[in-house]
C-alpha cells in the first residue's frame, strides 16, 4: 500500500522524516525526541505509528491543553518521563502600563532572535501575563538574547510547568455535513457565507491553514487541520467521518471565536 496516497502532495518530506524516525527507534532501540509540531503533523504521526507493536509514541507540550507538542519516540517496553520532553516554561516581564503586547508581536520577536518555529510551542497570554514553552537545550540562548518585543524591553525568567496559563480557549464542538472538503465549501457551510464571499477572504490572504497563509480554493482540509479566518475566528477539522446516502461528508468540527 502506497502510505503518500492518504495524505498532500506536499507533506512528503515530513512523511519520510516521521518513517525515518520510527526506523531508527526501531533498530537502535532508542528514543527520539521530535521538535514542536502542529496539530496537523501530531495527526500525520500518529496514523503513520498506529498501534506499532515495537515502537510506541506520545505528546506533550508543556501544559494540559495546548496546540503545539513535542512528541516522543520510544520503544515499547520505555515508560517516559515528562523530564524526556525537554520543555522548559518562560514568563516575559514587561512594564504592563507602557506597553500592549499580542500573539503576532511575541511570535515575531521570537523568531528574529532566530528561533525557527519548531523550536518553541504554544504562547499563553491571561490579564497581561505572558508565557511560553521552548525547547529546554535553548534556555541559555533565550534568556540571553531575548530581549524586547515590538518597542517594549523585557526580562524572561523561567518559571515550573505547573505554573502555566491555563488554556481558555473552548472549541465548540459540532457535527457539519458539506458537499465538499474543499476550504471554500467548508469555509461557506460553517460561517454561513456564500461562495464568492468564502473565495475572496481566501484569495485575499485573510485565511490560514495550519498557521501558514492558503490562497487556494481548492484546498482539501483533512483531520487536524486548523484554519484561522481574520475576522471569524479558527475552525478545527477534528475528524472526517465519510459520506452520507446523499454523497455529501460528515465532518465533525470544532468552532472557536
Amino acid at each position: 500500500m502506497n502510505i503518500y496516497q492518504h495524505f498532500r502532495e506536499d507533506e512528503r518530506d515530513f512523511i519520510d522524516t516521521v518513517l525515518a524516525w520510527k526506523d531508527d527507534v526501531d533498530h537502535q532501540f532508542a528514543p527520539k525526541l521530535t521538535n514542536f509540531l502542529d496539530p496537523r503533523e501530531q495527526f500525520i504521526v500518529a496514523s503513520i505509528i498506529g498501534q506499532n507493536d515495537d515502537v510506541a509514541y506520545s505528546f506533550f507540550g508543556g501544559g494540559e491543553v495546548v496546540e503545539r507538542k513535542r512528541c516522543f519516540l520510544y520503544p515499547s517496553y520505555f515508560k517516559p518521563d515528562v523530564e524526556d520532553y525537554r520543555i522548559s516554561l518562560f514568563q516575559i516581564h514587561y512594564h504592563q502600563k507602557f506597553n500592549t503586547l499580542d500573539h503576532r508581536q511575541v511570535l515575531g520577536s521570537l523568531m528574529s532572535i532566530g528561533l525557527g518555529r519548531e523550536k518553541f510551542g504554544d504562547i499563553l497570554f491571561d490579564n497581561g501575563i505572558i508565557q511560553f514553552f521552548a525547547d529546554s537545550d535553548l534556555k541559555d540562548y533565550v534568556m540571553m538574547n531575548f530581549e524586547s518585543v515590538g518597542k517594549a524591553t523585557i526580562k524572561v525568567d523561567e518559571i515550573p510547568l505547573e505554573n502555566a496559563l491555563k488554556a481558555t480557549d473552548i472549541w465548540k464542538e459540532s457535527m457539519e455535513t458539506v458537499s465538499s472538503l474543499r476550504l471554500d465549501v467548508v469555509l461557506s457551510a460553517l460561517l454561513n457565507m456564500g461562495r464568492s464571499k468564502s473565495r475572496l477572504l481566501i484569495s485575499s490572504g485573510k485565511v490560514k491553514v495550519n498557521w501558514r497563509e492558503e490562497e487556494s480554493s481548492s484546498f482539501l482540509c483533512e483531520p487536524g487541520d486548523i484554519i484561522s479566518i481574520r475576522g471569524y475566528g479558527r475552525i478545527k477539522v477534528m475528524a472526517v467521518e465519510g459520506k452520507t446516502k446523499k454523497d455529501k461528508w460528515r465532518m465533525t468540527v470544532g468552532l472557536l471565536k
